[in-house]
């Protein structure tokens, strides 16, 4: 029997009827794995995230010359781009001598360009740009046999350099003792070539383990001033006072000439 007229009109109904769920159904479902995909993401992000936290933390609180535990690199300033590494043939050859004023205290300073040539180009080059004049020394230790004071971050807080880095590490102490007056150049634990503009001065003798990189790149030695700098700065301790961390006496460079 053919079909009538109605049961064809139903039949039409029921398939459009059909095609709208499974429109309806298409759009659940693809709103359904958009969700699925998107709260993948974004606990990739929260996981990233929190790894770059955590990144950060370990940056700003472990960079130093030579903690036994841990270093952080020190990173390039936007306000620092305009600075190139030096060729180590700056340094000459040839020992430098001037005065890094340290809150008006004159240290006297004498580099070594023939046992650190790169590092010591590296100190000239910035000293003479006028690189290192108003920043701070961020970091005190006052550990016993653990002496240093650490200088020349743009950022203030451990995290900067010139905007670029460099290596390898040159004249390091083969028993990583570093005597009283010694300026050495600050690094990441275990990365040789990660140093910039960051140095140290250690103030009393001490011993920096090596890592897996080596030691640390002695650059020469403060020959006079480290008296006053002691008594002025080093001897109020920290400002949290704790055995590390930022000096409880602002402390700036006024700056660097060596010749």
């Amino acid at each position: 029997m053919a079909p009538s007229k109605h049961d064809e009109k139903k039949a039409r109904i029921e398939r459009a009827r059909l095609r709208a769920f499974q429109a309806r159904q298409t759009v659940h479902d693809h709103r359904r794995k958009r969700r699925i995909r998107d709260n993948w993401l974004a606990g990739v992000l929260v996981v990233l995230v929190a790894v770059g936290a955590s990144f950060a933390q370990v940056f700003y609180f472990t960079e130093g010359p030579g903690n036994p535990e841990a270093s952080a690199t020190p990173t390039p300033t936007a306000s620092a781009s305009q600075y190139t590494k030096p060729d180590a043939s700056l340094a000459e050859n040839r020992e430098w001598t001037g005065e890094m004023t340290i809150n008006d205290i004159p240290l006297g300073i004498s580099l070594d360009g023939a046992a650190a040539p790169q590092g010591v180009a590296n100190m000239v080059y910035l000293s003479q740009e006028g690189f290192y004049a108003g920043l701070t020394c961020h970091r005190l230790t006052t550990t016993d046999g653990f002496g240093v004071l650490q200088c020349g971050d743009p950022n203030g807080d451990g995290s900067g350099g010139p905007g670029y880095s460099w290596g390898p590490i040159e004249n390091a102490p083969q028993d990583d003792f570093y005597p009283a007056g010694t300026i050495a150049m600050a690094r990441q634990g275990g990365n040789g070539d990660s140093m910039g503009s960051q140095f140290f001065i250690v103030y009393e003798d001490t011993t920096i383990p090596s890592d897996e990189a080596g030691g640390y790149t002695v650059l020469g030695t403060v020959t006079s001033g480290l008296d006053e700098l002691t008594k002025a700065v080093i001897s109020q301790g920290t400002a949290d006072g704790s055995a590390d961390g930022p000096p409880a006496v602002k402390t700036v460079i006024g700056g660097i000439t060596v010749q």
